[in-house]
């Protein structure tokens, strides 16, 4: 595998995304739950601003892009809001092992069709028992 490197980085952006719920839960039980999104968007979008003001502005490849392409945009403020719903009530490690479950089912089958520009992988007994695998640490965890 010539990007072995590249699991390490992946791996430490999932436990950002457990941190971000741990913060995510209590901040939306104090401040509500759409103002604790927005403010995690805010933060985002002035660190993303600082790196186009001192990056290389490249606007006109994003207005040239499938429109498409940008609903990926829609997601993110859902995921986040289902992260300062769910955590308070069902906990760090529950609210993530469902949210991997859903990643890992929907990674699969976006895989093994070739959707979204993806390169066609098929659905194999090993990659169902890692989805079966999960399952279970869903309901163990439960």
């Amino acid at each position: 595998m010539k990007q072995l490197w590249i699991i390490p980085l992946v791996v430490a952006a999932g436990m950002g995304l457990s941190v971000e719920a741990g913060l995510l839960g209590p901040l939306g039980e104090e401040i509500g739950h759409s103002w604790a999104v927005l403010a995690i968007f805010g933060m985002g979008s002035l660190l993303l601003t600082f790196g186009l003001v001192f990056g290389r502005p490249r606007l006109s490849l994003l207005f040239s892009q499938p429109r498409w392409l940008l609903t990926g945009g829609v997601l993110g403020p859902i995921y986040v809001a289902a992260l300062t719903i769910a955590t308070p009530f069902i906990g760090v490690g529950l609210t993530m092992v469902g949210i991997l479950f859903g990643q890992v089912a929907a990674s699969l089958v976006i895989d093994h069709f070739g959707w979204l520009g993806s390169a066609k992988r098929e659905v194999d007994g090993y990659r169902a028992g890692a989805l079966v695998a999960i399952l279970a640490a869903l309901w163990l965890i439960h």
